[in-house]
């Protein structure tokens, strides 16, 4: 994770407990206001874990790339009543 990313997510983490702040000062101890605060306090040491020991990077997998044809598809593939059951459909009739 890159510093520029932490530093976005110090400030969010910052801004949510702001706002939790200001709901409890709104609503006390309700329960969705502890949850809140807890859920706040599981982010804050899940963002210092991850400045802390960062994990191994990992790069995305582009996997087989597919070459799709600039030739328009066979209309028939478009007919029959069983089109709209395999979500290609929604239009009824001649076209």
């Amino acid at each position: 994770m890159s510093t520029t990313e932490m530093q976005d997510l110090q400030r969010t983490i910052g801004h949510l407990r702001h706002c939790v702040g200001s709901l409890r000062s709104r609503y006390g101890d309700a329960v969705a206001v502890q949850r809140l605060s807890n859920d706040l306090e599981r982010l804050e040491i899940d963002a210092r874990d991850l400045a802390e020991r960062p994990p191994v990077e990992v790069h995305a997998h582009s996997g087989e790339r597919i070459q799709v044809p600039n030739e328009p598809y066979d209309e028939s593939l478009f007919r029959g009543s069983d089109v709209d059951d395999e979500g290609l459909g929604g239009l009824h009739g001649d076209r």
